[in-house]
């Protein structure tokens, strides 16, 4: 994948909390109910946390009941990156942030009928532009 935004890892150290650098730069994730969004209700824009892309509207969250925020479809698709993740003996979709390579989370193809998929996203890796 090309990112358009480039730095160091530790430039990325000093601009990220430790949990944010450990999920968007070492693909790590936060545990299961634990996240600021995953009963947030609020309507707005939700950005990478690493570059404030615009990654999710609110308008696409659901309750997913498996403890991240889940959204059905990106707000704009090229601001998403997709790839294989085979990693902890499973085959995955990973959802990372196109501008900045931040890892955000996965995608299933378990969500609602409207798109089929559950994009199942880390807190720690959005923040929440309210309307």
């Amino acid at each position: 994948m090309s990112t358009e935004i480039r730095k160091s890892e530790q430039e990325w150290r000093e601009q990220l909390t430790s949990d944010q650098y450990h999920v968007m730069r070492e693909k790590g994730t936060e545990r299961p109910f634990t996240g600021a969004y995953v009963d947030a209700k609020q309507d707005g824009v939700y950005r990478c946390a690493g570059c404030g892309a615009e990654l999710f509207d609110s308008n696409a969250k659901f309750d997913s009941g498996t403890g991240w925020p889940s959204f059905c479809e990106p707000a704009n698709r090229a601001n998403v990156h997709l790839d294989v993740d085979t990693s902890y003996g499973m085959t995955r979709t990973e959802v990372s942030c196109a501008a900045c390579g931040g890892h955000l989370g996965h995608v299933f193809d378990d969500g609602p009928a409207s798109t089929g998929k559950r994009y199942c996203i880390n807190s720690v890796s959005l923040d929440l532009q309210k309307r």
